[in-house]
């Protein structure tokens, strides 16, 4: 009697782990990333340091929710748990070198260009960019770093308003956006016009203050060959459709920046036309991807996972 109360008091007191869609991609794409760093491509120069970086991604799901679990009252370590992404994103994307040097050590700048020119009979950057006034060219820059504050206005409105189904789903279309723009980076790597059509320019981009800075500062980042497709483009248009959907108050104050964003794209010269056309059947299958998940798990939009069986492995 003693024994069969135990195991109903243990069967009763077991935890579960929720894990969400959201953290299922994010664990599964950052997991093989790692894989294939100590795998096939551990020859590549920094292969090491970036799996590295890419298993502590894969593992923060399955220990912030874990830790979630163990003390529910922790709101700072929930919103940690929740906000996983970004710094998967923010950091990841530099650690993305050794693994685009693994797959493809070719840059296809040349192909992307030539694409270009065939389906407009022009280099947009180079024409767009000669009609933007100075003034006009410390707007438009300013808007494109707008890139990393949009997706975070729209996920801290969506989780301090309550609306689980909603942030949840607004989350997992970003992770599986970011996670085909990440590995479509490793398959077409591009280091962008500003670079690759350098003496197209018959100078460099005019402003009238802040140009200069912010131009320079995105010649920083250890790892340049995100051109194809552009994230900042459909970055800025899956948060314009989800805060359409979910937060209209966001929508209004953003679109016009928005806009500004995806101009910037190819007046700062970071981006070729095609970049921007290929992002957006990323943003479609994102979307739709996001929504059909949401509709067939009613909601809830979590897989649970025995607390124990994490704490074992």
């Amino acid at each position: 009697m003693k024994t069969r109360l135990s195991e109903h008091r243990t069967a009763q007191d077991t935890q579960w782990v929720e894990l969400r869609a959201a953290d299922l991609v994010i664990v599964f794409s950052c997991a093989c990333a790692a894989l294939l760093l100590l795998g096939p491509f551990r020859w590549a120069p920094g292969a090491g340091s970036s799996a590295f970086v890419f298993a502590v991604f894969a593992l923060g799901p399955l220990l912030l929710r874990t830790l979630e679990t163990y003390y529910p009252r922790q709101r700072l370590l929930a919103f940690v748990a929740c906000f996983w992404l970004l710094p998967v994103v923010s950091v990841g994307h530099g650690m993305l070198g050794p693994l685009v040097n693994g797959v493809t050590p070719v840059l296809r700048d040349a192909r992307i260009a030539a694409l270009d020119q065939h389906l407009f009979g022009a280099q947009a950057a180079v024409v767009f960019g000669a009609w933007i006034p100075a003034w006009l060219m410390d707007v438009l820059l300013v808007c494109y770093y707008g890139h990393f504050v949009w997706p975070l206005v729209l996920g801290v409105a969506l989780y301090f308003s309550g609306r689980r189904e909603a942030f949840d789903e607004y989350l997992l279309a970003l992770a599986l956006f970011f996670a085909c723009n990440f590995v479509l980076y490793t398959w077409v790597p591009a280091i962008g016009p500003r670079y690759f059509l350098f003496s197209s320019f018959s100078d460099s981009l005019q402003g009238l203050w802040l140009t200069p800075f912010l131009e320079s500062a995105m010649r920083q980042p250890t790892f340049a060959k995100d051109c194809f497709p552009s994230g900042h483009t459909g970055t800025a248009l899956l948060v314009l459709v989800y805060a359409w959907r979910f937060e209209r108050r966001v929508f209004r104050v953003m679109f016009l920046p928005a806009l500004g964003l995806i101009v910037a794209t190819l007046v700062g010269r970071f981006h070729y036309a095609t970049d921007l056309l290929c992002a957006m059947p990323l943003v479609l299958g994102a979307f739709g991807g996001a929504m059909t998940w949401s509709r067939l798990t009613r909601g809830s939009m979590t897989r649970q996972v025995e607390m124990d069986a994490i704490v074992r492995s």
